[in-house]
């Protein structure tokens, strides 16, 4: 019943900057605990960010700490992530998860609704 949709991906190059959004639909999006998570070609999913339902809280994976970084604004029913100082390694399809639970987890079977994710791509 939950619709997420991300959007903001594209081209660019090695140090410069993207923000995405991702779209909450079919319910309130503060019911949710929020993910980040990446996924490059012939990789696992990778969890790269959460935060909490309420945005107090965040959390990061260790290589994107202090480059990225992720907000909410729940009047909006819209999540962002922040990228900043964009590496090639960066590249990967992004896909943002919602957690019913309220928990920030960092493994990818533990949320309960998925985007279609947006790809991100870094030339170097």
């Amino acid at each position: 019943q939950v619709q997420l949709v991300e959007s903001g991906g594209g081209l660019v190059q090695a140090g410069g900057s993207l923000r995405l959004s991702c779209a909450v639909s079919g319910r309130t999006a503060s019911s949710y605990a929020m993910g980040w998570f990446r996924q490059a070609p012939g990789k696992e999913r990778e969890f790269v960010a959460a935060i909490t339902r309420n945005g107090v809280n965040t959390r990061y994976a260790d290589s994107v700490k202090g480059r990225f970084t992720v907000s909410r604004d729940n009047a909006k029913n819209t999540v962002y992530l922040q990228m900043n100082s964009l590496k090639p390694d960066d590249t990967a399809v992004y896909y943002c998860a919602a957690d019913a639970s309220g928990t920030m987890w960092a493994i990818a079977n533990q949320y309960d609704y998925w985007g279609q994710g947006t790809q991100v791509t870094v030339s170097s």
